[in-house]
């Protein structure tokens, strides 16, 4: 198989997914405010890790993690009725953090403008 495809039946797991995902009545995962970061599927399509953040934080997206892994026989039998492919590749779930680090990140660097502006009216006068 081409990476090419490779790369464009990655794209339709994590659109799918995500439509998924709103669908799911798990309280576990509709309470939290999820993000697919990256999907990655191996060349032979037999398994897909999914790395997943929540906006509340790192405890949040564990336990979110723990509602996909229950409900990982659904979501895999939408994805093959949505992706009409011959092997539904096995899901694997990962919580990450880096909605949560890219904020920091923001806050850091919003941080950071208001005192270069600061500096500049402080050298203009």
């Amino acid at each position: 198989m081409g990476s090419h495809r490779i790369e464009r039946t990655t794209e339709d797991i994590k659109r799918e997914l995500t439509a998924i995902f709103r669908e799911l009545k798990d309280p576990r995962v509709t309470g939290a405010f999820l993000s697919i970061i990256r999907v990655e599927v191996t060349n032979d399509l037999s398994y897909c890790t999914v790395q997943v953040s929540a906006m509340e934080g790192l405890d949040r997206a564990k336990e979110a993690v723990k509602g996909l892994k229950s409900a990982s026989g659904f979501i895999r039998r939408e994805l093959g009725h949505r992706l009409k492919l011959r092997h539904v590749p096995e899901l694997i779930f990962n919580p990450t953090d880096s909605i949560e680090y890219s904020a920091h990140i923001s806050r850091i660097l919003n941080g950071l403008d208001v005192s270069q502006k600061e500096e500049e009216n402080d050298e203009s006068v």
